[in-house]
């Protein structure tokens, strides 16, 4: 395996995943990284950089031409953008992800099925809906109540189907809220997670708009981008045609949060929390789970943090800029 295509490869995780491949040499010494997106940060990782748009006319056949033998699927549109605008959440979220593997399935039928790529598909604990077990099993139902969710767990039974006819070698992996994020807040629901920790670290004002007491699920950005090279590896069979795979990460409440932020930088920091009701944000996250039991993903090979304090060293570590 050493031509590898990054989907979404400009953006936060994309990045990440780029500098661990380069840097671990994941894929031999003499891997071909291509990323692919709409635009890419100043200093970029290391990579043939390709701007464009996953929806353009013909993108998905012309990945499929250059048979990547791992594609790394990140591209998306994250969840409160997804939820206010319906169209455009569909189109990205799933039907580019249908022409993708329809070009993918055409190239495996010209290779005469030579040509079977392994696709990592970067999924959401979205996919599930409340109410919720105290802790979701490998056995829960995935029943979305969210666009974002509903889009990721179509693109899930997709990569499924087209895993079981042999086009390609697929694996969704159901990530955890990425914390704590580098950069600037986007548009995902879930932002503010990141933010009432980033911002104080920075002498900078972060809003809260849920309350102390909501329960979530996180891992950080390192830990994610080491599941998707882990998984880009992993042997297939052992996922008996089960091929979306709940991610491990730590469960603890936003006032276990701003405890962690409170060890790290004290109550100045804290302090520049403020909070700010907002409903829509609040209709969103009820919906989310709030703590997994990951038995299957554990056993075969994946790891992430153990403490939310964890999270917040491997920020400081990464990508904090004193």
């Amino acid at each position: 395996m050493n031509r590898i295509l990054v989907i979404g490869g400009g953006g936060m995780l994309g990045q990440k995943l780029a500098h661990r491949i380069a840097a671990e040499k994941t894929f031999g010494v003499n891997a071909q990284v291509s990323l692919f997106d709409l635009a890419f940060p100043p200093n970029s990782a290391v990579g043939n950089q390709i701007e464009g748009s996953l929806t353009a006319p013909g993108i998905a056949k012309s990945f499929a031409a250059q048979r990547p033998d791992v594609i790394f699927h990140l591209a998306a549109i994250v969840s409160g953008q997804a939820e206010t605008d319906f169209a455009l959440g569909w189109g990205v979220n799933l039907m580019a992800t249908w022409a993708l593997l329809n070009a993918l399935k055409d190239e495996h039928e010209v290779s005469k099925g030579e040509y079977r790529p392994r696709l990592v598909f970067a999924s959401s604990i979205a996919v599930f809906g409340a109410p919720f077990p105290d802790k979701i099993n490998d056995e829960f139902l995935s029943a979305p109540l969210t666009s974002y969710g509903a889009q990721k767990a179509a693109s899930e039974i997709m990569i499924t189907d087209f895993s079981r006819k042999g086009f390609i070698n697929g694996i969704s992996l159901r990530l955890p809220t990425l914390c704590v994020r580098p950069g600037k807040a986007n548009a995902a629901a879930s932002s503010f997670f990141s933010g009432i920790i980033r911002e104080p670290l920075n002498g900078e004002e972060a809003i809260l708009p849920v309350a102390d007491t909501v329960r979530h699920w996180h891992a950080s950005p390192r830990a994610a981008a080491a599941f998707l090279t882990h998984a880009a590896n992993l042997d297939t069979e052992l996922l008996n045609d089960r091929r979306s795979l709940n991610m491990p990460g730590v469960s603890c409440t936003v006032s276990e949060q701003i405890e962690a932020l409170r060890t790290v930088a004290g109550q100045d920091a804290v302090a520049l929390i403020k909070r700010t009701p907002d409903a829509a944000i609040e209709s969103i996250v009820k919906n989310w789970p709030r703590d997994f039991e990951t038995d299957r993903a554990l056993d075969l090979g994946f790891r992430a943090e153990s403490s939310f304090d964890d999270i917040v060293r491997v920020y400081l570590e990464d990508d904090y800029k004193r």
